[in-house]
């Protein structure tokens, strides 16, 4: 048994029910998880592993996780770590690996920290949960990348048994 922490960071609710479906794998294997928003994050050395996880928007994670990486990077390298990033390129099957999504590439050109275990999923698309700005900006998107615009969509591409597999190579870091 492990005690893992999940420290998150989501706008619109996707990487928080992935980080709550991992904490009840984790914990059906008998690990005990704590799940904390970034800001909320207590202090690391208590845990045995530490994930973070992270939303895209607007083609970026938020700057606070370099920040909190960069105040944590000799404890999160001194342990088992993991890194997970969601967003809605990663529905395309060209993109939905941490070799192949963009996003998590951009990611580990920016920051120092290399992490034990990576992972991509799906994010949700909801065009009716946004704000107009959103919503405009993510259906432009859409139309660029040929995917649905139309504004009652509601579409979500996590893939679930790949976040079951992830969970499962978290509780054998």
């Amino acid at each position: 048994m492990s005690k893992i922490l999940i420290v998150y960071s989501s706008v619109h609710g996707q990487t928080r029910k992935v980080t709550d479906f991992i904490k009840q794998q984790l914990e059906a294997l008998g690990d005990e998880v704590t799940c904390t928003m970034l800001e909320d994050a207590p202090e690391l050395g208590s845990f045995d592993k530490i994930v973070i996880g992270a939303s895209i928007r607007h083609g970026k994670h938020n700057p606070g996780v370099y920040q909190f990486i960069s105040r944590n990077l000799a404890l999160l390298n001194e342990r088992p770590n993991s890194f997970f990033s969601v967003s809605l390129v990663a529905r395309k099957a060209a993109k939905n690996t941490p070799e192949t999504n963009p996003y998590m590439q951009a990611f580990l050109t920016k920051t120092p920290w290399q992490p034990k275990l990576l992972a991509v999923f799906g994010g949700n698309l909801n065009y009716q949960g946004y704000n107009a700005l959103d919503r405009n900006i993510i259906r432009f998107i859409m139309w660029l990348t040929k995917g649905p615009t139309a504004a009652d969509t509601q579409v979500e591409y996590t893939d679930w048994e790949k976040v079951t597999q992830y969970a499962k190579a978290l509780h054998q870091l």
